[in-house]
């Protein structure tokens, strides 16, 4: 697994470096929007195309479900593609953007790699091998329970609207009982972050699954707990997504059952 997951660095890094290219001349970059509230942009197809090119010299019969070029057919190896998380941000030079690159074995997550350009972060994961943050190994956080917990969220704003509703009863439980409740807008690095104990917790509806898959395998080898909000069902196939320290999950998810 491990020549998997250098392949993965190495394709994530060329995604972050397109990124960054025309981070500084974002006025003359083509935007298309696919959906209300959801832009895409030449900078997403060519991160995309330059980490699907980078896995493809290493291994041309692997598989790909990327967000902007869909599905590519290949054997039982499929890449979970995220080229630019947190395109809006990136649209209004706000510095928080990722890549995000997942490998499913099987149908069972193997690989994560969730690169930060902009602070030039790696998360990285693999299973049964514990994530590290730039080699050094990463924890979510020992708290006990929302009391003084630090909690991620995203707001409901394009397809997952018809949740605002409970979005806002949960918003305001939230900011009641924990420390405080942060929206930085890229959906893998706050999985990221809760996987490194930045995070205590985080919740969102309406999430894709090259969104979840890399930050999924993290927090797990994190030793933490990631769930759908929807009980019983898979988070990445929902994209209602519940994660965290276990004991804040927990504590999360009794807050929210009722009103769900």
């Amino acid at each position: 697994m491990q020549a998997l997951l250098n392949t993965a660095i190495k394709a994530a890094r060329k995604g972050g470096d397109t990124a960054l290219r025309y981070l500084n001349r974002v006025a003359d970059i083509e935007v298309r929007s696919k959906a209300r509230n959801e832009f895409v942009t030449q900078v997403d197809h060519a991160a995309e195309a330059a980490i699907i090119d980078s896995i493809r010299e290493r291994y041309p019969g692997h598989g790909f479900l990327a967000e902007e070029s869909g599905r590519h057919a290949g054997d039982e190896c499929v890449w979970i593609i995220d080229p630019l998380d947190g395109t809006t941000n990136f649209l209004h030079g706000f510095p928080v953007f990722s890549v995000s690159i997942a490998l499913k074995v099987r149908d069972q997550l193997q690989v994560a790699v969730v690169y930060d350009p902009c602070r030039q972060e790696l998360f990285t994961a693999m299973r049964g091998s514990g994530a590290q943050l730039d080699g050094r190994r990463v924890r979510v956080s020992a708290r006990p329970g929302l009391d003084g917990a630090l909690i991620g969220t995203g707001f409901p704003y394009r397809s997952n609207v018809e949740w605002l509703p409970q979005y806002m009863e949960m918003l305001r439980a939230v900011m009641e009982t924990t420390a405080g409740v942060r929206r930085p807008g890229s959906a893998a690095l706050d999985l990221c972050y809760v996987a490194a104990g930045r995070l205590d917790g985080f919740w969102e509806f309406g999430l894709s699954v090259w969104d979840i898959a890399a930050g999924a395998l993290l927090i797990q080898e994190a030793g933490g707990i990631i769930s759908s909000l929807t009980p019983g069902e898979d988070p990445l196939q929902t994209g209602n997504v519940l994660a965290g320290a276990p004991k804040v999950h927990d504590a999360l998810k009794s807050l929210f059952m009722p009103m769900l």
